[in-house]
């Protein structure tokens, strides 16, 4: 049940969104002129973590090599994770890969529709999923990412409480959704670029959620020596005496750091040579 204070505050809240859209919306944003579900899936991919104007070169990029999930299944991995480098987090690019597969394979290259069967894709979570169902085809669903979270946070917590759960903040978009009596693609538009703004302004409310964990440092990380390890793989293939010469960190370390890539089979041994997995 949705209080009167809470109800008056997502009135507000509808009504600050709206108007920011008006005059302030990101409609130049390559992603927002398409309803192709698999190019709404890769921008929502590559979002993950990755600001926005950072995303857009490549995005542009990679979807001039790889324009349909067709032409992304039928590359080589290799291919796929040189398109994909300074991006980072190249699990993702593994992912969006298996996934084109997937649509190629078991949808025989239809892409599906509900929330539900694309979450089944591979690398697919319950947000990404339903944050396709919304752009690509205006199914009214209910999800929450950082910027959502932000406008939530300022407009009804913001000076009450802390530890707030995402399951709260769901009760509220879908009031909100509902008072807006906007469309799905329109609304989540609004609701990203006003939590985007909010955050531009100095609006720093994600601390607040219960959900909230800080980034670890990414400078001398295993994730930075992954990354670097992929980078020198795709070069050529390497021993692990060489690759510990060329990222300069211990043997252990760099084991380790195989070890993983190999789990999430971004790589290959092949006699005493680490490759990029076929």
């Amino acid at each position: 049940m949705i209080y009167f204070e809470t109800g008056s505050r997502i009135d507000r809240l509808v009504s600050d969104m709206r108007r920011h859209f008006k005059t302030q919306g990101r409609a130049h944003l390559p992603w927002r002129r398409t309803r192709d579900p698999y190019k709404v899936l890769v921008s929502e991919v590559m979002l993950q973590q990755t600001q926005v104007e950072r995303v857009i070169p490549f995005y542009k990029n990679f979807l001039r090599e790889f324009p349909n999930a067709q032409r992304l299944a039928e590359a080589e991995l290799s291919r796929v994770l040189t398109a994909w480098q300074g991006l980072g987090y190249n699990r993702r690019a593994k992912y969006l890969h298996g996934a084109a597969k997937e649509v190629v394979e078991k949808w025989h290259g239809k892409f599906p529709r509900t929330a539900a069967e694309i979450e089944s894709l591979p690398g697919v979570g319950p947000y990404t999923a339903r944050a396709v169902a919304a752009f690509a085809f205006n199914s009214p669903e209910v999800f929450i990412e950082t910027n959502i979270r932000t406008v939530f946070l300022q407009h009804c917590f913001a000076s009450r409480r802390t530890k707030v759960s995402d399951k709260e903040i769901l009760l509220l978009v879908a009031e909100a959704f509902k008072r807006s009596k906007m469309e799905p693609r329109e609304f989540y538009a609004a609701l990203m670029d006003y939590g985007a703004h909010l955050k531009r302004s100095g609006m720093k409310l994600n601390a607040k959620s219960k959900h909230y964990a800080k980034q670890s440092k990414f400078e001398g990380s295993a994730r930075q020596l992954r990354g670097h390890i992929l980078k020198l793989l795709l070069q050529k293939p390497h021993t692990e005496r060489s690759l510990v010469q060329q990222t300069g960190r211990s043997s252990a370390d760099v084991r380790a750091a195989l070890a993983d890539l190999q789990k999430e089979k971004m790589i290959t041994k092949q006699g005493s040579l680490f490759i990029i997995a076929a």
